[in-house]
């Protein structure tokens, strides 16, 4: 599945271009930025490569940069929606294409994508210290919802889009 903006693609990551992604067996046109997967997606990443019919929707999508066509990181969801409609989000970018709006664009045109597809509820967390990422939550209408002495938890409700 292939999701559009005017300055992001988001590819959805089948079980074997995770596996890849995982492996760093990258391919001709496979275009990923020299610093992508990130270590904390390693792990997600061979869960998905694992899954026999993972979810088309509510998978993890590659963050590509259409002005270049790079793979700079990586967005998306543990699974599908709860019994409650809830989702919980993921993403990060590799440091160089941080600052330029790119995440935030990312979490709305996966936030817009979970809304049409049954989502009522999206959560996130991000590190305490990681203050940019909690401002592109912000910006994209989460609201925090409980903070530990190492994360702070946000959570959107998508159910009156």
């Amino acid at each position: 599945m292939i999701i559009r903006s005017t300055r992001l693609v988001l590819e959805s990551i089948s079980p074997k271009l995770a596996q890849r992604i995982a492996e760093r067996e990258e391919l001709p046109g496979d275009d990923w930025h020299s610093e992508y997967p990130f270590a904390d997606e390693l792990n997600p990443l061979r869960s998905l490569a694992k899954s026999k019919d993972p979810d088309p929707n509510f998978t993890m999508y590659l963050i590509r940069r259409n002005s270049d066509g790079q793979a700079v990181g990586g967005i998306g969801f543990s699974g599908p929606p709860d019994a409650r409609g809830r989702v919980q989000l993921g993403y990060g970018l590799v440091p160089s294409a941080r600052g330029f709006g790119l995440a935030t664009d990312a979490v709305v045109l996966v936030i817009n994508h979970a809304s049409q597809h049954g989502a009522m509820l999206a959560a996130a967390n991000t590190n305490l210290d990681n203050v940019a990422s909690q401002r592109v939550l912000t910006k994209n209408g989460f609201i925090e919802v409980a903070r530990d002495d190492s994360l702070v938890y946000f959570e959107r409700d998508l159910s009156a889009r």
